[in-house]
């Protein structure tokens, strides 16, 4: 297990060296960013005194050199916009995006894990067939799409929920959140129920797909001829063995929502990571987008990490698997 741990870090690390490279050079192409910072009627001597300012006017090796070298102190770079530390930017916005996150998530889990148990079991029913119409709507349309409608029709007719903004926030620790106050969660709904939708859709087809899986397995069917209770077989038999492909899932889409839940946040102005992320590469901050990337790739290999920890936990066999390795 401790090797397994060990190769994992440092395939992060190495994941991490590429992933900055090509943001730098990327970045580095698209444009100047003074060109963003500077007034259209400063003069070339005010434009080169601003490049010099941030570093602009190394060569872009040099520049990366010294991204590294301060990055591996924990120093990120300043924003070109704000002159704050970019680091303490994004995690000033993190406890919005991973609060509209989990909620989105655990909304997916209750509905997805149910629905798609009883599309398994059922696979005939008429409910089944309602289930799996509505998971491949939510499976296809387009998260802004479905943002635009709900605010069209909770916000714009019917006036019932906020259409943009955080609303009212407690200090935790130092972390503010919205989820313990009122006017947090009216903000908070509109912009979680979005994002979970689609995952509740893929929920419940792993669900379905695990369950059908599952059901003619021997154990379940011993356990039906011994006059098991049904509902024991399900919630016992049935649900212990389909938590693998569930918590994989479950867990590699948490880490996708909030390294991409962009196109949510935008759409109803929540004060998020991705919203930082887009105004950023709009004037081509540098050091926010690439301490943003940075700190995605590692904390997307270390929900892995933890999702292959919990898979093996669940799975026994797993766990053998590593230890031959």
């Amino acid at each position: 297990m401790l090797v397994f741990i060990i190769n994992r870090l440092i395939q992060a690390a190495g994941a991490v060296v590429v992933m900055s490279m090509l943001v730098f050079i990327g970045l580095y192409l698209i444009g100047d960013p003074t060109a963003m910072l500077v007034s259209p009627e400063a003069n070339d001597l005010e434009r080169a005194a601003v490049r010099q300012a941030f570093g602009l006017d190394q060569p872009i090796w040099m520049q990366y050199l010294t991204f590294v070298g301060n990055a591996v102190r924990g120093d990120f770079g300043r924003s070109f916009l704000t002159g704050q530390p970019a680091m303490q930017l994004i995690l000033e916005r993190m406890p919005a995006t991973i609060e509209m996150v989990v909620v989105a998530i655990g909304f997916a889990v209750l509905v997805g894990v149910p629905l798609g148990m009883l599309a398994g079991l059922r696979p005939k029913a008429a409910s089944t067939k309602a289930v799996m119409t509505v998971s491949i709507l939510g499976f296809s349309l387009p998260t802004f799409w479905i943002g635009l409608m709900l605010i069209m029709f909770f916000s714009v007719y019917l006036g019932l929920l906020p259409a943009s903004g955080r609303g009212s926030t407690v200090n935790v620790a130092g972390v503010s959140l919205s989820v313990l106050t009122p006017d947090g969660w009216r903000h908070l709904i509109l912009p979680a129920l979005t994002l979970g939708l689609a995952k509740a859709a893929l929920i419940i087809r792993v669900t379905r797909a695990a369950t059908r899986e599952v059901l003619p397995m021997d154990y379940i069917k011993f356990a039906r001829a011994k006059g098991v209770r049904p509902r024991r077989v399900v919630g016992v038999h049935l649900l212990r063995n389909i938590l693998i492909p569930i918590v994989t899932v479950t867990g590699l889409e948490f880490g996708q929502a909030v390294a991409f839940a962009v196109v949510t946040e935008t759409v109803f102005a929540w004060p998020g990571m991705g919203k930082l992320l887009i105004d950023s590469i709009i004037i081509l901050d540098r050091p926010v987008v690439v301490a943003y990337l940075v700190l995605m790739v590692f904390f997307l290999i270390m929900l892995n990490l933890v999702v292959d920890i919990l898979y093996m936990a669940i799975d026994p066999t797993a766990r053998e698997k590593v230890r031959d390795q």
